[in-house]
């Protein structure tokens, strides 16, 4: 393991002024450290892998800023805040916490932190910028020599670690302090685009940019792309750096990458959650149960009213690929998954239990649309759409909803998306680390 590191310490120094070089002529105010090849060890390393391996030597003797989570750990489980603590040189002034929190639900140290927002490892203030300071404040800010970005996203447009990093850009350029992200796999692979891009009259948290629901980048590729096209408010931009992953390919599933699962989100525990995510996540824009309340969130979908019998049989008419539906009746029961009280808690509920059988071919949100569909054909008193609208920030767009109502074919919609991923994948082009 020494051996190794220090190979890879003299080749990344090497390497850092090539790196330096060609960034410069690929973006105007990001670059993205060239790392050699390491092809021939078989295993996938993140940014944190990169820069552990480095002795954190571009982050030495600096003050810094962390955006982080539980999620921030080397291939042997060490989180970024443990590795940190060993290195002496460098001052741990400030974390940012994005939503669920730094530790999630699971972790110990969770507890420790009580009610003061301090971190019991460097002993850091904790600002909490999805919703509490939206904007970090000065004594937070003003001492920063580097901001150091390290989590692992989703790869779906729903979750807000996105959003929360725009904010802490748009702090960064008022503050003229650079950015550094520590790049992680997309878990649903890099290759695979699906869903409507949003309408800016539906843009939200959950659609806080433009781009699809599976937008098919890594954390690194999408803060490139929000940089160079100064997504951030009034149009700022920071000056970025990316450590990227050595030997991720863009077909890599997260559980081919030999990496360390954590949960990226309290409710989803493992891969197949996450891709039923992907589209069962629309469903918090009805009067649906998606599984909360019980083990299996997003792979049930019930409600008391639902005849599941009936409708697993018109489901299965569309020949939708890689899943099988069975019915099941399950009773909701509390939710120790952050503070959501599950849709007919503690009643029973009719259903149909979703089993991924092939993830390649399985379509999440094909598949979503088409059971919303069907249950408002088949149930259109019971079934309603909540939150006012709901669905459509969601979604991205008012349609799903719209022909919904129409009582159109299910089949009606994936075509109306497709022109959105054919063009998201032409724009994303550019901004790609990964071949």
């Amino acid at each position: 393991m020494i051996r190794f590191r220090q190979f890879l310490s003299f080749c990344i120094l090497v390497t850092v002024a090539i790196a330096q070089k060609n960034s410069q002529v690929k973006y105007n105010h990001s670059q993205i450290l060239s790392i050699p090849d390491l092809s021939f060890f078989p295993q996938v390393y993140t940014g944190l892998d990169i820069l552990e391996q480095m002795d954190f030597l571009p982050v030495r003797t600096k003050k810094l800023g962390i955006l982080t989570n539980h999620t921030a750990v080397n291939r042997n489980g060490e989180h970024i805040l443990d590795l940190l603590q060993k290195e002496l040189s460098i001052k741990v002034h400030v974390l940012f916490e994005p939503e669920y929190g730094i530790w999630g639900l699971d972790d110990s140290r969770a507890k420790l932190i009580g009610r003061e927002p301090i971190d019991p490892i460097h002993g850091a203030r904790i600002i909490n910028i999805f919703d509490g300071m939206v904007y970090p404040p000065k004594w937070a800010m003003s001492e920063l020599d580097l901001i150091i970005i390290d989590l692992q996203d989703t790869g779906v447009r729903y979750s807000t670690f996105l959003a929360s990093i725009s904010k802490l850009f748009e702090a960064a350029s008022d503050w003229k302090i650079p950015v550094m992200v520590l790049d992680r796999p997309n878990p649903l692979r890099g290759d695979i685009i699906d869903g409507p891009i949003p309408r800016t009259e539906f843009q939200s948290l959950e659609a806080y940019h433009l781009v699809p629901i599976r937008h098919g980048l890594t954390i690194g590729e999408y803060c490139v792309l929000i940089n160079e096209m100064k997504w951030v408010k009034d149009s700022k931009n920071v000056d970025l750096t990316i450590i990227p992953m050595a030997n991720w390919e863009r077909d890599t599933w997260f559980d081919e990458t030999q990496l360390p699962w954590k949960h990226p989100i309290p409710f989803i525990k493992n891969l197949e959650t996450l891709l039923a995510y992907t589209g069962m996540d629309l469903f918090r824009g009805t009067n649906l149960n998606t599984g909360f309340g019980t083990d299996s969130p997003y792979l049930y979908i019930g409600a008391p009213w639902l005849v599941a019998n009936f409708f697993i049989e018109k489901l299965n008419d569309f020949g939708l690929s890689g899943v099988l539906f069975e019915e099941i009746k399950y009773r909701p029961r509390g939710s120790i998954y952050y503070n959501r009280i599950p849709k007919y808690d503690g009643q029973s509920c009719s259903g149909i239990k979703i089993s991924i059988t092939d993830k390649n071919e399985f379509d999440p949100i094909r598949t979503a649309t088409y059971i919303i569909m069907l249950i408002h054909n088949l149930h259109p008193r019971e079934f309603q759409w909540i939150g006012d609208g709901y669905i459509d920030k969601l979604f991205g767009s008012n349609l799903l909803r719209t022909v919904t109502a129409q009582s159109k074919s299910p089949e009606i919609l994936p075509p109306q998306w497709a022109h959105d991923v054919y063009l998201f994948n032409q724009f994303r082009q550019p901004y790609l680390i990964y071949p």
